[in-house]
């Protein structure tokens, strides 16, 4: 049995006067990337300096204006990292680069001489508040924690003097969530002050979920209650750094968000310690579903992820939200009739509006493509097989032909598993396409005539082959299906009844194929079927799907 019992409940803000349930997120906030420190560190083998260099285009190309590009004074690698930007001239005007650090002087001072030429930055400087880290890794106190913060503002400030460009500081609490809210209050104020941040010359207060703790619920309760007890708010950029131990940290950044946060610090597809941070992708496509500009250029998913999985060596999985292989198919029979049904609407209504069930957002839109959406296994149903003849193939099945047709693949299915659009067409042409034998239309008359009574009617006379003997016969009836049908009961001396027909246009254009849909029954055993026929005649078409029908219903 699990000992639970090792484990104590994360206490929640005691705060009702709690106000972001009631907000709605309404525009994207700053985005910052932090693929290339948070991300990089994370990787089993860490990205080489070449690597970074394409991680960095792709960000500055998806629009990120805000980019953490590493710890210079840890390493080496990462202090020639950023002097390649500055010497290559990679850093473009508008797209300030961030620059992590402890606080500790001689760190400090090496992160400055790495950015020595960067006409602008934010230097990020944090130390860890929580009650649980003071107590068992720096046995400091309360006073002792927060003077490390304040030496540190001081020590950026004096790098500061023999520095041409500009600096933002942004200071992080870690392991915020772990931290009295009070407290954290105190710390980040004491830095605040010590900066002298104005309206004009903001810093950016960063609230890290270190480690996610609790519920995103309490994390939007801390992120509102310190959003409403700073000093001078509005000297203050209010930014959040969620990671996603519990799986949540999703719903934490887009809750936090409601309760004032102004800005976000990710990754792409979520890469970081542990379970990783949140994915800024997959928030900003949420944002991009409910009618928000994400201010992001995300419009090539498949790019974005190719990329990735190059430069980070990671798989991104087939059920991530947005880039996943699968996020996009559908399996289950009653969602491959509802997409099916709702694709239909969007097209026949002409909305602007995209809503159809089962897709939040129209992958097209994206970079994705329509072809995977539905995919067809022994779990598939009637509406999936005729989704993938319709939008592969361009043939719009009778709502009674569905069920018929998807019989003959879930054989197939139930045998194999999945089964391919390529090898549904071939059975579709194997049952109802190419049904020649024992009868094979060859080709036919049509000619207006009379009956006996002096009524205009329709005669039909066509050549056919029976077993590969070629015979004939002629029909008179109400039009050339009623005249076929005639034609052949006589001929065949057998009774059948055309129950429904349809038909459509396969292609456009001069050389447009029909497609003939006929439903016929066998009168003598109340037996029924479909047959298919196509041709640039929609008469010929027809009577090949009459021919279609019998062969199928009677032999």
């Amino acid at each position: 049995m699990l000992n639970y019992k090792r484990y104590k409940r994360v206490p929640v803000v005691d705060y009702p006067e709690r106000q972001w349930p009631n907000n709605e997120i309404k525009e994207a906030p700053i985005w910052c990337s932090v693929d290339l420190r948070d991300g990089n560190q994370a990787l089993i083998e860490p990205m080489v300096v070449e690597e970074k260099v394409e991680m960095f285009n792709l960000l500055v190309k998806l629009g990120f204006k805000e980019i953490e590009i590493g710890f210079p004074a840890a390493s080496q690698i990462e202090f020639d990292f950023l002097r390649q930007l500055v010497e290559r001239k990679l850093i473009p005007d508008d797209v300030v680069i961030q620059v992590l650090t402890q606080c500790r002087e001689h760190l400090i001072r090496r992160t400055f001489q790495a950015l020595e030429g960067v006409k602008k930055a934010v230097v990020h400087i944090y130390n860890s508040t929580s009650t649980l880290q003071r107590d068992v890794v720096f046995h400091k106190n309360m006073e002792e924690i927060k003077q490390i913060a304040v030496d540190g503002t001081k020590m950026v400030q004096e790098c500061m003097k023999d520095y041409d460009g500009q600096v933002i500081l942004e200071y992080s609490p870690e392991s915020f969530t772990g931290t009295e809210l009070e407290y954290a209050l105190e710390v980040c104020t004491a830095v605040q002050e010590t900066w002298g941040a104005t309206a004009d010359n903001k810093i950016i207060i960063n609230l890290p979920a270190t480690v996610e703790m609790t519920t995103p619920n309490v994390y939007a309760d801390q992120i509102e209650w310190m959003h409403r007890h700073f000093k001078n708010r509005d000297c203050i950029i209010l930014s959040v750094h969620p990671h996603n131990d519990r799986g949540t940290g999703i719903a934490a950044t887009e809750l936090a968000l409601l309760a004032g946060a102004d800005r976000v610090e990710g990754t792409l597809f979520g890469n970081g310690e542990r379970t990783g941070n949140i994915d800024i992708l997959n928030i900003a496509y949420n944002m991009f579903s409910q009618g928000i500009d994400p201010k992001l250029n995300i419009e090539d998913i498949k790019n974005i992820s190719e990329v990735y999985e190059r430069c980070t060596k990671m798989n991104i999985d087939p059920r991530h939200p947005y880039a996943g292989k699968l996020v996009f198919t559908a399996f289950s029979g009653s969602h491959q009739d509802a997409i099916n049904k709702g694709m239909q609407a969007l097209r026949e209504r002409g909305s602007q509006i995209w809503e159809v069930p089962y897709l939040p957002i129209d992958p097209s839109d994206i970079g994705r493509e329509y072809e995977p959406i539905v995919r067809i296994n022994s779990q598939s149903g009637k509406g999936g097989v005729a989704f993938v003849m319709d939008t592969f193939y361009g043939f719009k099945l009778p709502k009674g032909m569905h069920k018929e047709f998807a019989d003959v693949i879930q054989k197939i299915s139930e045998k194999q598993g999945e089964v391919s659009p390529e090898q549904i067409m071939d059975e579709f042409k194997k049952c109802y396409l190419e049904q020649k034998e024992p009868l094979h239309f060859k080709k036919c008359q049509i000619t207006d005539t009379e009956t006996e009574s002096g009524e205009f009617a329709t005669l039909a006379k066509v050549l056919y082959t029976e077993n590969g003997v070629e015979k004939s016969f002629e029909g008179i009836g109400n039009g050339p299906i009623d005249a076929v049908q005639r034609g052949m009961e006589e001929a065949l001396g057998i009774n059948i009844k055309v129950l429904d027909y349809s038909e459509h246009a396969l292609t456009s254009g001069s050389g447009a194929q029909a497609a003939s849909y006929i439903h016929l029954m066998d009168k003598n055993t109340g037996k029924t079927t479909y047959g298919v026929g196509i041709s640039s005649s929609v008469t010929r078409s027809s009577i090949r799907g009459i021919f279609s029908g019998v062969n199928r219903l009677l032999y």
